[in-house]
């Protein structure tokens, strides 16, 4: 297997407003940051390098992020890097419980077709658990959104939106250790397949 330096970004940070259930019971910033370490350290038990960008609690700057990101990229060369940013979504802001349902993969409008592969990949696992959702979905099975993060990065770069928080059964399974077992697979095994295509 090539050796890629998989970039982990967790969404968000502890003083961002909102970005929470309905509940207060599941705060993304929180949830996003075990799971980066979580697949972090699936990753390294298969011998896959994975650097952890914001190791802060507290927000750091999307520009920032980015830098830290292209940084990595001039060290290891961008063709031996790639980046997923982990999210939870939300379908209002309302502060309500919704109906929503369904992961997604977003990568950027001017994504390389590495992006898009990875973004696939990533779709293809979640269908898997059965976590397709209710929404309609792309014939290319990714979403298309200008979120810096996948934007400004160098490298092949895909953000997931892991379920609705505001989802009531969805949140109970974020917060389960089954549901952020299966999540943290989801992103592992899709990472794995990515990294063998480039052989």
């Amino acid at each position: 297997m090539k050796q890629i330096i998989c970039i982990l970004d967790n969404g968000h940070g502890c003083d961002t407003a909102g970005k929470r259930s309905p509940d207060n019971k599941l705060l993304e910033y929180k949830w996003a940051r075990e799971m980066v370490q979580r697949i972090a350290k699936k990753l390294q038990a298969c011998g896959i390098k994975a650097h952890v960008l914001v190791p802060e609690e507290n927000d750091v700057k999307l520009s920032v992020r980015t830098r830290r990101a292209n940084a990595l990229c001039a060290q290891y060369g961008t063709k031996n890097c790639m980046l997923i940013s982990v999210h939870i979504n939300a379908a209002t802001s309302s502060g309500n419980w919704s109906n929503a349902t369904g992961w997604s993969g977003w990568v950027a409008p001017n994504a390389s077709s590495n992006s898009k592969r990875m973004a696939q990949l990533l779709y293809v696992e979640a269908v898997k658990h059965g976590l397709k959702g209710n929404r309609c979905v792309p014939a290319c099975k990714y979403w298309t959104g200008n979120f810096a993060i996948v934007r400004d990065t160098h490298c092949p770069a895909v953000l997931t939106e892991n379920l609705f928080m505001d989802n009531k059964q969805e949140c109970e399974y974020l917060l389960s250790e089954h549901g952020k077992e299966t999540l943290t697979q989801l992103h592992v095994d899709a990472i794995i397949n990515y990294m063998n295509e480039q052989q």
